[in-house]
């Protein structure tokens, strides 16, 4: 089979355009919508080096699908490829979400709206709690990985331990566990499945030469100079004006939130609930819960929850400032994604050089194991906002009197539709809006 002819920007960005509009359905969905298009249809790319890409961006904290089109765009066209591939993946749900923070701070202490957040918080349980038992089953794999799980939680949850050092604790277990007993490899050391496939027919193999990915010192040092200025300068306008504390916050708990989220969005939102909540006061548990449902009904990276957090941040500090919601929002956005990008334009070029590292791999399961007991806690915490409508210190405070027979039984129903009948994600976040409605119309 022939190969096809290099796509030309305009055609590449005419996709990434459309993928940020339809990339529902979570990180798997979003990376089987791209396998269709760019491998399938198009052959632009081989199956081996799609995987390649995606095993590193796997990797990488942040979003993996987001990462994945950065990456693919980067191969393809250089930076601006993958500039274009990576904004466009994230700004359409931007502007989604500033909409509907923008109608949640407006509209939604009216009955009927209130009753749609009735239906979707008992669904948002169910789903992380679905998250937690995917990620558990592929993490836990020995008696290590379960013991980590259990200490991750107890940290968290008993002792209020900051995620960073949940984090750091286990990648710290992890090194000391290879360096003492180097002959343990479960699962870094297993014979590699051979994804080699017949790549003719395709633009882009694993043996096509591409001389904007070598790796280069100096250019390295550039990228990182760049980076470094595209961080500070924003945040030195932002602290000089008015509210520069809140700015000062904002940004650099974003930006520190953006280098630990190993394992997705679940692992990082009891980190971010945590702070959000507790010390800065932006929000409470329950507008968590709502950002949360808010942000599954978007497309792009369900990380995009972080935005609504940053928009309640600027709207609570404002005075209820829709205006510092919005900047708020952007500033949030842009501050989580920026370094994804140096993530893949500096590590990019030493793919090759980490990826198959057995080491590297055995660290990373020992984090995601640890993680698995951080989304633990944030089910705990969305499960018991939403049962007794509040939470408590110790076990022995809670009323179960007061708990929501309703509630409950839905949590019950969206774990069965979701997990046994397949039932995708949007459309049962709007069943279950739909419910919360017609209870309200009911009652």
């Amino acid at each position: 089979m022939t190969a096809p002819a290099k796509p030309t920007f305009r055609e590449a960005l005419a996709f990434w355009f459309k993928l940020g509009w339809i990339s529902f359905g979570g990180p798997a969905g979003q990376i089987a919508i791209m396998h269709s298009y760019l491998v399938d249809k198009k052959r632009w790319i081989s199956d081996r080096k799609f995987l390649h890409a995606l095993n590193y961006c796997m990797l990488l904290p942040g979003p993996e699908a987001q990462q994945l089109a950065t990456y693919t765009g980067w191969l393809l066209h250089g930076t601006r490829g993958g500039l274009a591939a990576g904004i466009l993946f994230v700004l359409p749900s931007a502007c989604i979400l500033l909409i509907l923070s923008l109608l949640y701070v407006t509209v939604g202490d009216i009955p009927w709206v209130q009753s749609l957040f009735t239906g979707l918080k008992p669904a948002v349980v169910a789903i992380v709690l679905l998250a937690m038992i995917k990620i558990g089953k592929r993490s836990l794999t020995d008696w290590m990985h379960y013991l980590l799980a259990i200490g991750s939680f107890i940290a968290i949850f008993f002792f209020k331990i900051s995620f960073i050092w949940i984090l750091a604790a286990s990648f710290a277990i992890a090194f000391i566990s290879i360096y003492l007993n180097k002959k343990r490899k479960s699962t870094g050391n297993h014979a590699a499945k051979d994804t080699r496939t017949d790549e003719e027919g395709y633009f882009l193999t694993t043996t096509s030469p591409l001389p904007h990915t070598r790796f280069q010192v100096s250019k390295l040092l550039r990228q990182i100079g760049i980076f470094s200025a595209l961080w500070l300068i924003p945040y030195l306008f932002a602290i000089s004006g008015a509210y520069a504390s809140f700015w000062h916050d904002l940004i650099t708990f974003f930006t520190q939130a953006a280098f630990v989220t190993f394992g997705g969005a679940y692992a990082v939102l009891p980190y971010v609930a945590q702070e959000a909540v507790y010390h800065y006061e932006w929000l409470n548990s329950m507008h968590m819960i709502d950002g949360l449902a808010l942000g599954e009904t978007t497309p792009g990276p369900l990380i995009m929850v972080l935005a609504f957090v940053g928009f309640m941040g600027g709207y609570t500090t404002g005075g209820n400032s829709l205006l510092l919601g919005t900047l708020g929002l952007f500033t949030t956005t842009y501050y989580t994604f920026l370094p994804c990008f140096l993530f893949i334009f500096a590590g990019g070029p030493l793919i090759e050089r980490t990826q198959d590292n057995p080491h590297v791999k055995q660290a990373l399961t020992f984090v995601t194991a640890a993680i698995t007991g951080v989304i633990l806690n944030l089910t705990v915490y969305f499960a018991e906002a939403v049962l007794f409508g509040k939470h408590h210190q110790q076990f022995a405070e809670i009323d179960f009197q007061t708990l929501n027979i309703t509630a409950l039984i839905w949590i019950g129903v969206s774990i069965i539709a979701l997990h046994k009948y397949k039932v995708s994600m949007p459309l049962w976040i709007g069943i279950s809006a739909a419910m919360g409605l017609m209870m309200w119309i009911v009652g």
